[in-house]
């Protein structure tokens, strides 16, 4: 199942997407950090220009801490989801990884018979090579019994001819020597 979700075409549209969606986080991830900073300046200078007068009035201290903890409550969320969006990411290509890996390795130990024989296939050539071999094979096999068929032929004449030929020759202890 998640060997098809990863070549399906579909999820690799999703994966686009959210990586344009991770382009988004980390933009707003640097514009939180910003108005930390940015809150973090504003307070100490509110803070080194009160030195010497009152100190920030209840009011506008408590807007600029709540500023701030909206601020920080953004850069943390961000950062999380960058974190996390990462930590998927790397995870998803690891199993992927893994799946490829367990694949070659039941080709390289042929526990798995329709790839086994994809192998069979892969190294015989082409497809119309192994008809034309097996027919290659089947004619060679007739020529095999014909010439079989002949040397039998063959055999039985030779031994008729002998057999004749030893009838006309008279027997050898009648023969004369000269």
């Amino acid at each position: 199942m998640f060997t098809f979700l990863s070549e399906n075409p579909i999820i690799a549209k999703i994966q686009y997407g959210l990586k344009i969606t991770f382009i988004f986080i980390l933009i707003l991830f640097l514009d939180s950090v910003n108005r930390v900073y940015r809150v973090q300046v504003e307070l100490a200078a509110a803070t080194n220009s009160s030195k010497g007068s009152a100190s920030i009035m209840g009011h506008e201290r408590l807007e600029v801490q709540a500023r701030k903890f909206y601020s920080q409550r953004n850069m943390y969320l961000c950062g999380f989801t960058l974190f996390l969006s990462l930590i998927l990411n790397r995870t998803y290509t690891m199993i992927l990884d893994m799946l490829r890996l367990e694949e070659k390795l039941k080709q390289y130990e042929g526990t798995d018979k329709n790839t086994k024989q994809s192998e069979k296939l892969a190294v015989a050539g082409k497809p119309g090579e192994i008809a034309h071999l097996n027919k290659e094979i089947e004619r060679r096999d007739r020529d095999i019994e014909n010439l079989k068929k002949q040397a039998e032929g063959l055999s039985r004449e030779y031994n008729n001819l002998c057999e004749k030929y030893g009838e006309t020759q008279p027997p050898a202890g009648t023969r004369k020597d000269k």
